[in-house]
């Protein structure tokens, strides 16, 4: 027997030490628990033990002083360097000093030739011209003011087309002039004597750094360009435009003329000077002397000269028709036939009359195309009704146009209620596109369209829109639940219910691993794939869209879906004519014996033959039945063709999983069962080859499952039996494998027991740290205390010494 023996000298070395190592271990972390910088030592060679103090003094000195002689200025320029371009200076060429033309057309313009002169500023010399005596003897009439004018005006134009000739002419000219002197510049160079050369030092090359500065000096400068505008702005200008069009509408629509608030010129007398006009602008030019030369500033160039040559000539051309048309009442005592005026006068007031009933007749068909046309604003619906009352009875075009129309009038930024409307929106959107898959035929072009507007009206508002797609979904499971409860089974939901778990996908992410929207949905997705028996080929159809909208849903997640999987084999299963040879037995909604067993199995052959693989049509799926035995059969041809695509889909996505090759047997089996058939087309022969190609080729990424070989059982031999000695103190009754059992267990719990003792200690040893830290404060605090009152009384007194002394006096 072994004694332990108490001492407490040693004990208390042991706690003292136990101590001392937590205050160098937990008490360090403890107090710098809050702190997360670290202090690095980066001195050159702080951490090197090859190197001796004096070594690393000396290197450190030596790259201090490298550092402070480093030239640091080597890319700053001369400022008092002048760059010059072709010898000119670059400040002189930023001025834009150019010299103007003197070879353009200053001294012509604004001078009038003494014939038009004449002709509007008085002398009767054009009127009372002599008549030019012909060779027979007998004088022309004398020519009318209005052939005068046309006469002279024909003549302005000539001139002002030979003015134009010769100013081209003389740029040709200079053109040509400018090349000679370019081709003879380079013989007239000025050769300098070699002594003012030897004077001269050489101008030294500049570098590429200079090159480059002075060729970002003659780049062109960045132009501000117009502020890009918020989604704010843009909706309200849209909204402006919306109402001003509306209000074009109406204003057509009451046959009201546009222009009649408008201001009607007024008439003017043939005595008004025109004397009350106010200048916008001031357009006088400056004179300025140039060599003795007067200098127009401000003069246009040969563009706007032609411009103003071109508005000529059509004021010209407006003038000889106000002339023509009001030529009998200004100029009647120049006109000597009185008849042509009163026969000119009489056809004129027909055509106006003419025109008025012409006008009539346009207005009312304006008013009435005003009418039909759809308005351009729209009040957000307050009821599912009212939606409806605005889009039925109109195009796929105009209902777009509708929608659209109610989301720019109404958008959250123009008003503090909009996103309410909005909201609604949605809802009502969502139950209209219930109810036009639900029509016979389907609009399944309308749907298309009105997922855009959808989809906007999701982003803006996405709670608004999870919970009505949730609360869609959930009326339909519970439908469906209370069906199964009072028949046991439940059929395929309606075309609405399906576009509506379409619609989901396309609305909400499918990859996340849980979604408020799109995780229900799969499971409903789920459920119709296993509850919903196949009784029908519009239950096929129904199905098959629901696989392809199941896989819509988990090609980026790639979920394993076992539903999916199962039904895809029964749709195989039904579509076999041999069930007996294939071994395998369908799964629930599927069953083994029925009426339904060869729902999809073909056996005309001239049906087979006229077969075409096209896209499986939804209208199947709403209820329509087929006409004749032949479209029923190019239908089953139709779902046998997109089950063999999602297969190819599902084997492509699932291949790498383990247990795939386990479920891939029956669909094997199946696939070879359709390539012995010789009754179906070749291209769905093909479609079965390639999906049993690619599972072959599929590469396997685990180790089959194998039962582990047993060993041999040995021969029985007589082996003598030991029996244990009994021992004080061990436990008997047990094997080798026992026994190491409990010396584990029994260690387990030692160490346990240590670890915790260790922890508590260690919380001890933080909690006494932390009352040191608050006994500590507390004293600092009532030190501060007891000084301040202290120094109050200290205060007081002599507050009040000093009051008695001036009591006593």
């Amino acid at each position: 027997m072994s004694y332990s023996i108490y001492i407490p000298q040693l004990a208390e070395v042991h706690m003292q030490t136990q101590v001392d190592e937590r205050t160098q271990t937990l008490l360090k972390e403890y107090k710098e628990r809050e702190k997360s910088n670290v202090f690095a030592d980066k001195r050159f060679g702080e951490y090197s033990s090859s190197m001796s103090p004096e070594e690393k003094m000396l290197k450190r000195f030596a790259l201090e002083q490298q550092r402070q002689h480093e030239k640091k200025n080597i890319y700053n320029l001369n400022e008092d360097e002048e760059l010059t371009h072709y010898g000119q200076s670059l400040a002189d060429i930023e001025k834009h000093n150019d010299i103007v033309d003197s070879d353009s057309d200053t001294e012509e313009r604004g001078t009038l030739s003494a014939e038009l002169t004449a002709a509007h500023f008085g002398g009767s010399g054009l009127l009372h011209k002599k008549t030019v005596q012909l060779p027979g003897g007998d004088g022309e009439k004398p020519k009318s003011r209005k052939e005068l004018i046309e006469e002279l005006m024909a003549k302005s134009k000539q001139d002002k087309r030979e003015r134009q000739a010769q100013r081209e002419g003389a740029l040709e000219l200079t053109e040509k002039l400018d090349q000679d002197w370019k081709e003879i510049q380079a013989l007239l160079t000025h050769k300098v004597p070699k002594s003012e050369n030897r004077d001269k030092k050489e101008k030294p090359k500049p570098d590429a750094y200079d090159v480059m500065v002075r060729e970002l000096g003659f780049e062109m400068k960045a132009q501000p360009s117009n502020r890009m505008k918020t989604e704010e702005e843009l909706v309200r200008e849209e909204e402006e435009r919306l109402k001003n069009l509306e209000a074009d509408r109406l204003r057509r629509m009451l046959g009201k003329d546009e222009d009649e608030n408008t201001k009607k010129p007024t008439h003017v007398s043939a005595d008004d000077l025109s004397d009350g006009f106010i200048l916008d602008k001031d357009d006088r030019r400056l004179l300025s002397y140039k060599d003795g030369k007067m200098n127009v500033e401000g003069e246009q160039s040969e563009a706007a000269s032609d411009g103003e040559s071109a508005e000529e000539e059509g004021e010209d051309s407006s003038e000889e028709d106000a002339e023509d048309s009001s030529g009998s009442d200004r100029h009647s005592d120049l006109e000597p036939d009185v008849e042509s005026e009163e026969e000119s006068a009489m056809l004129k007031r027909e055509q106006r009359r003419a025109p008025g009933k012409r006008l009539a007749s346009d207005g009312q068909e304006a008013r009435e195309a005003a009418r039909t046309e759809l308005p351009y604003t729209f009040t957000a619906p307050e009821s599912y009704e009212e939606l409806k009352s605005l889009l039925s009875g109109k195009s796929m075009e105009e209902q777009l146009l509708v929608v659209e129309r109610i989301q720019k009038c109404n958008h959250p930024s123009l008003a503090m209620g909009n996103k309410a409307k909005l909201e609604k929106l949605f809802g009502f959107l969502l139950e209209y596109v219930g109810d036009v898959a639900a029509d016979d035929p389907p609009g399944l072009r309308v749907i298309d369209r009105l997922i855009v507007h959808l989809y906007n009206l999701c982003q803006m508002f996405p709670e608004s829109a999870s919970n009505s797609i949730k609360f869609v979904l959930r009326d339909a499971m519970h439908e469906m639940e209370g069906t199964i409860e009072a028949k046991g089974r439940a059929p395929f939901p309606g075309l609405d219910v399906l576009i509506y778990l379409k619609i989901a996908g396309m609305l909400f992410p499918t990859s996340d691993f849980w979604h408020p929207v799109v995780t229900p949905a799969l499971v409903c997705l789920s459920q119709l794939l296993t509850k919903c028996p196949v009784l029908s080929l519009q239950d096929a159809v129904k199905g098959l869209f629901v696989c392809c909208v199941f896989l819509d849903y988990v090609s980026l997640s790639q979920r394993f879906v076992p539903e999916l999987i199962n039904f895809l084999l029964g749709i195989l299963y039904i579509a076999t004519p041999n069930k007996q040879s294939q071994g395998y037995s369908p799964v629930h909604p599927f069953r083994a014996l029925g009426k339904n067993l060869e729902l999809l199995v073909v056996s005309d052959e001239k049906d087979t033959a006229t077969w075409q693989r096209r896209n499986l049509a939804l209208h199947w799926a709403s209820g329509l039945k087929a006409q004749t035995e032949t479209e029923a059969n190019h239908t089953r041809l139709s779902c046998l063709a997109v089950c063999l695509s999602l297969v190819k889909r599902c084997v492509v996505m699932y291949a790498t999983l383990p247990s795939f090759h386990d479920i891939a047997r029956p669909l094997k089996a199946l696939l070879t069962e359709h390539l012995a058939t010789t009754s179906h087309p070749h291209e769905l022969q093909e479609l079965s080859q390639s999906i049993v190609t690619e599972m072959e080729t599929q590469e396997r990424h685990y180790q089959p499952l194998i039962c582990e070989k047993s060993k041999p059982v040995p021969l029985k031999l007589f082996t003598p039996r030991l029996v244990k000695v009994l021992e004080f103190g061990r436990k008997q009754g047990s094997s080798k494998e026992e026994q190491e059992r409990k010396r584990l267990i029994h260690k387990h719990k030692r160490e346990f027991k240590g670890a915790v003792r260790e922890i508590r200690k260690d919380n001890q040893f933080l909690a006494r740290m932390q009352l040191s830290e608050i006994m500590e404060r507390d004293a600092e605090r009532k030190r501060k205390v007891k000084q301040l009152f202290n120094s109050l009384a200290t205060q007081e007194g002599e507050w009040k010494a000093l009051k008695r002394k001036k009591f006593k006096k």
